[in-house]
């Protein structure tokens, strides 16, 4: 028989006598009234809110097991009241309530009896002991699993915690799983409520949903065309089997990496290929070779799709790879092609890219790529890239292209990233299935722009060298007679003439434009050099005082030698020239005072690879570094520095030749000096010299200039010497000058009087003295015609030009020795006097 209300009320009534006692004594009759019904509305907005579907604590039926408690409460509160009528209907009310809920539930007190369930527990547990409602750990006792559930719950609910569990109950062949949740009930009585929720239905959909994903895992894993997912970075995150045996390979080794697609590829995935996972849903298909498991290339097509971000799930792409190895042979003839046409396009050395109709990009190799950046992304408009007044030429040629025309001409262009690199673009027009395309090439020129302007650079330079060349080679010639008198009246005049002085100031002032000429001979690379092994630390050790006196007290000079440094072979005058001429120009920019820092080092071959200097040869060099702290040369101006008579200092500071002088000694010796400056903050000049190797010819060398005989004080001597010069001044003067010092002159104004002059003459001839560059017949190749009849007769030239410039011109065996114009009648008579007494 089932039970009643008041049959619960009785039952536990001597539970709740003392419990009733107490609430007598704490509450009046209202306010217990108002406390039940309170507690049971509360109690079935929450079931209520539960069969609407509203989740609490992330559990399904937690609301109903809240109401649960507050209708129990009020059950057991009602039930501990006494006396009053509107009171004891509480309890009567709570239990209806219970009973109407469609979950089984069921009220226990502190000691784990059923004080109450409803009709869905007492049909879920009917049978079992009668009519009798039983608690939960009855149900499930004999069963492993369930009775250790129920006793969790028990214990929960004896020691006042909540719980729950998933059990299943009913009979063997048709058991069904239930949560059931435990929560205690507050207050002096104790109990618990137990709720039991239906959890099969969902079970069973979470079951069927999983065996699906497991079946679509499947198909995929084993399907006939490759599948792999990847991030948003392009990581993969997924490959399926098909693939994987493709490859070769085990999926979970390359997802736990995030392996890129690119490493498995043969060769390089094309340009705008592996983009992240924003931007356009769908993307351009991919025509690669993937690396096989046998190592043989597999051509496939990879289709892809990408798929934004969804809530809490981040983008990724999709990606299907069909392999292309199989088909009939005119299928593979047309992929075999494909593939050959997407080779050749993604490796081409150039950059290619295709545009739509409106300049936007659609597709790009890797060389167009590399070459306007890696920013760079399908649909970017091909003309914002180019500095803006490139564009105008771009779109007309653009424009060219689409109507047909193809420009056989380049169009400069400059990146507006990078204004400094300079690209030639092509446009053309391809005619596809659909329509007109335009394809556009693009060439670093760069590298070439800047060979152009060193080699225009340099071909001005070399004109204006010929130039100066020539100019001194002229002025040596009048330098040379307007000296050689000037010591000739000297030889006159004692020191006490009045004309003494004179000729001593013309003199003084013809040095002076020789040092002039020297320097443009040296601008031009045709001065006399005498090159000799030396190490560069010596050489400014020397040099270092006269250097802190030219610098004055204002300027600090600091010298940092490199370790170990390689020797070079250079003309040391000419060096400490250029050296000089550095440290002034420094002193001159830094008007305030500064640092003045000359440094030292050894470059190796290697580190002569790294130079961004294409004209330099790669090899050992010892490096010359001059750097000052001054105000620096504009950038405008930085290319005119080395040009002779460019000064922006007043023309009462200098002439210009300064820096040309040591651009033309340089270059003679085989160096080679770049400049570099930022206004404000300096300059700083890098001197390159060829490192020598010292070999034993050149100690011997150098042991006999040690042991030389000094320089004979007596001038004087006796011998004929042929004199041959086609300037007439310079030919008298010198005829007197030797005349002077006991030699018998014969004078001839061309090579070709010489021989006849040789030819006519009786006596011995001792000596010839000839200029090198004459009209007709040159010095040189009049001393091969000499070798016939003078066999053996020692040559002295004089020229204005390098003793390099007509050296080559001469037979190997000849020998000969060189004296530079201008000369004096001293050095004149010196050289002389020491070619007779060598042939004695």
């Amino acid at each position: 028989m089932a039970e009643t209300p008041a049959d619960l009320a009785d039952s536990g009534a001597d539970g709740f006598d003392a419990a009733a006692a107490r609430t007598d004594a704490q509450w009046s009759l209202p306010a217990r009234r108002w406390i039940v019904i309170g507690a049971l509305a509360l109690g079935f907005v929450l079931a209520l809110l539960d069969t609407l579907g509203v989740q609490a604590f992330g559990m399904p039926g937690a609301l109903t097991a809240l109401g649960l408690v507050a209708i129990a409460a009020a059950v057991l509160y009602g039930l501990s009241g006494t006396g009053s009528e509107a009171l004891s209907r509480a309890p009567v009310a709570a239990a209806d309530a219970l009973a109407a809920l469609p979950d089984p539930c069921y009220v226990t007190d502190r000691r784990g009896a059923v004080l109450f369930a409803n009709e869905a527990y007492r049909a879920l547990s009917g049978g079992f002991d009668g009519d009798r409602a039983v608690p939960v750990e009855r149900l499930l006792s004999g069963r492993d699993e369930g009775a250790e559930a129920s006793f969790r719950l028990a214990q929960a609910a004896r020691t006042g915690f909540a719980a729950e569990e998933d059990v299943r109950i009913g009979p063997p062949n048709a058991q069904r799983t239930y949560r059931a949740v435990v929560r205690p009930l507050s207050g002096a009585s104790g109990g618990a409520v137990w709720l039991l929720r239906d959890m099969t239905n969902e079970r069973e959909r979470a079951e069927t949903a999983e065996r699906t994903h497991l079946r679509s895992l499947s198909y995929i894993e084993h399907a006939p065309f490759g599948f792999f997912a990847t991030d948003e970075e392009g990581g993969l995150i997924f490959m399926n089997a098909r693939l994987a045996s493709w490859l070769g390979v085990v999926p979970e080794r390359l997802t736990e990496r995030k392996t890129k697609l690119s490493e498995l590829v043969l060769g390089e995935v094309p340009a705008l290929a592996e983009g992240g996972a924003g931007g356009e849903e769908s993307l351009p298909p991919l025509d690669v070779d993937l690396k096989g498991a046998d190592g043989k290339a597999i051509p496939v097509r990879i289709l892809r799709s990408r798929v934004p971000s969804t809530g809490k799930r981040p983008p990724r792409v999709f990606a299907m790879v069909l392999n292309r190895t199989t088909g009939d042979k005119a299928e593979e003839t047309a992929r075999d092609a494909e593939m050959r046409f997407a080779r050749f396009f993604n490796n081409a050395p150039i950059g290619i890219a295709t545009i739509d109709a409106e300049g936007r990009i659609d597709n790009a190799n890797r060389s167009f790529v590399a070459y306007v950046g890696e920013g760079v992304e399908r649909g970017s408009l091909l003309t914002a890239l180019l500095l803006e007044e490139d564009r105008p030429a771009v779109d007309e040629a653009v424009a060219n292209a689409r109507g047909g025309q193809f420009a056989a001409a380049a169009i400069d262009v400059r990146l507006a990233r990078s204004p400094d690199r300079v690209g030639q673009l092509y446009a053309s027009r391809v005619d596809t299935g659909t329509g007109a395309g335009i394809v556009i090439y693009m060439i670093d020129a760069t590298e070439q722009k800047s060979l152009e302007m060193q080699f225009a650079q340099s071909q001005k330079m070399q004109a204006v060298g010929q130039l100066a060349g020539g100019v001194a080679h002229d002025f040596n010639n009048l330098l040379t007679a307007i000296i050689g008198f000037c010591d000739l009246l000297l030889a006159r005049h004692q020191a006490g003439d009045p004309s003494f002085a004179d000729v001593v100031q013309i003199k003084q002032n013809a040095n002076r434009a020789a040092n002039l000429t020297r320097q443009l001979l040296a601008f031009s690379r045709r001065q006399t050099l005498r090159p000799k092994v030396l190490s560069l630390t010596d050489a400014l050790a020397e040099l270092q005082n006269l250097l802190a006196r030219l610098l004055t007290e204002k300027v600090e000079l600091k010298i940092v030698h490199g370790r170990e440094l390689g020797l070079v072979k250079v003309d040391q005058n000419q060096l400490e020239q250029v050296i000089i001429n550095l440290a002034v120009n420094a002193r001159d920019a830094m008007p305030d005072g500064g640092r003045l820092t000359i440094r030292t080092a050894n470059v190796s071959e290697a580190d002569s690879r790294a130079l961004d200097h294409p004209l330099m040869p790669h090899g050992e060099y010892v490096l010359i570094e001059v750097g000052d702290t001054g105000t620096g040369i504009p950038k405008e101006n930085l290319g005119k520095i080395f040009e002779p008579f460019y000064t922006t200092k007043d023309p009462s500071k200098g002439t210009g030749l300064g820096l040309s002088t040591v651009y033309g000694i340089i270059k003679q010796t085989g160096g080679f000096v770049f400049p570099y400056s930022t206004m404000g903050k300096g300059t700083t000049f890098r001197i390159y010299l060829p490192r020598y190797i010292e070999t034993a010819a050149d100690k011997a060398a150098e042991a006999a200039t040690v042991a030389a005989v000094p320089e004979a004080t007596d001038l004087t001597g006796k011998g004929t010497i042929l004199l041959v010069e086609d300037e007439d001044a310079v030919r008298t003067f010198a005829a007197r000058a030797l005349g002077t010092r006991g030699y018998e002159v014969l004078q001839a104004e061309s090579g070709e009087v010489a021989l006849d002059v040789v030819r006519a003459h009786e006596g011995r001839i001792d000596l010839v003295v000839s200029d090198v560059v004459m009209p007709n017949m040159d010095g040189p190749t009049m001393a091969k015609e000499l070798k016939g009849l003078l066999p053996g007769i020692p040559i002295i030239f004089v020229s204005g030009y390098a003793e390099d410039a007509f050296a080559k011109n001469l037979d190997p065996d000849q020998e000969f020795h060189f004296l530079p114009k201008p000369f004096s009648l001293k050095q004149l008579a010196a050289a002389v006097k020491e070619v007779m007494d060598s042939n004695k």
